[in-house]
């Protein structure tokens, strides 16, 4: 008689902050960590997308609260890092993956656009990374840090400056800082996606009651990425949310200062081949 598998929550007991929780990616990994064991503190600018976020996951039964910050306000942050270890005692998890787009490029990017952007992406990830790994030393927590990428933090998209710059500028500050935490026993990883398919993202949204539109003309928007990715097939947002449980957990405990691809070989492929094209 075969043996019934053991299903491990990876996660138990874990309390994760997540910045950025609107249905796609932070929305996905959010709940890959709930449905992992973790109690999860949805952070969005948007006080909807944290509430939905949140409201998702103790509908399924986890834990989870709803908080409004503006990751650039340093005051904000520390608010939101009290109001994370009095309501659960203690942070095991940072997911810095608040960003959003202004693809403009260094021709026509206003300095003021430039400088939110950037601040969004890396002044963000900073203010968590260092209140979240104060709180950690000071409660002898080996946690764990995860700085969200992108494919277009490695190449050079034009036309998207600041983004670009602002994600390459992730991946060494992953590093620097993993070098810094190790003698705390706190991990700090990155994570790239790529193009991602917006079908899980728009059921995640409706589940969430939130207004979907222009869902055709999206979905046909990101064919020429399926394209050209040599699994001819993108990424959904649980497949980050997969990967983040992995380096979250004891799993990964000999991982830091290491970056986590999840790009359907996007990277990886050779800048002359045509992956649709191959018979």
């Amino acid at each position: 008689m075969p043996r019934q598998l053991e299903i491990i929550l990876k996660l138990i007991g874990k309390v994760a902050i997540v910045t950025g929780t609107s249905p796609n990616i932070g929305g996905g990994i959010a709940e890959a960590l709930a449905a992992a064991g973790a109690s999860v503190v949805c952070v969005d600018s948007k006080g909807e997308n944290a509430s939905n976020c949140a409201n998702a996951i103790m509908e399924i039964g986890g834990q989870a609260e709803a908080v409004s910050c503006d990751v650039c306000d340093e005051r904000a942050v520390r608010q939101t890092i009290d109001t994370t270890i009095s309501r659960f005692g203690k942070i095991d998890i940072v997911v810095n993956n608040a960003a959003f787009f202004n693809k403009k490029g260094v021709l026509n990017m206003p300095l003021d656009e430039w400088s939110n952007q950037i601040n969004v992406i890396l002044t963000g990830a900073f203010l968590f990374t260092k209140y979240a790994s104060r709180a950690m030393i000071e409660r002898s927590t080996r946690g764990t840090i995860i700085n969200i990428i992108s494919t277009a933090g490695h190449q050079g998209e034009p036309g998207n400056v600041a983004y670009c710059t602002a994600k390459s500028g992730l991946l060494n500050f992953t590093r620097s800082v993993a070098m810094e935490l190790a003698e705390h026993g706190i991990r700090v990883n990155s994570l790239t996606p790529t193009a991602t398919d917006p079908s899980e993202s728009f059921e995640r949204a409706r589940r969430w009651g939130q207004t979907i539109r222009n869902v055709d003309a999206v979905t046909q928007a990101f064919e020429p990425f399926r394209k050209r990715v040599p699994m001819q097939q993108l990424p959904m947002p649980s497949d980050y949310g997969q990967a983040a449980v992995f380096l979250a957990s004891e799993d990964a405990r000999m991982m830091t200062g290491t970056d986590l691809r999840v790009d359907a070989g996007a990277l990886a492929r050779y800048w002359a081949w045509e992956p649709s094209k191959q018979p």
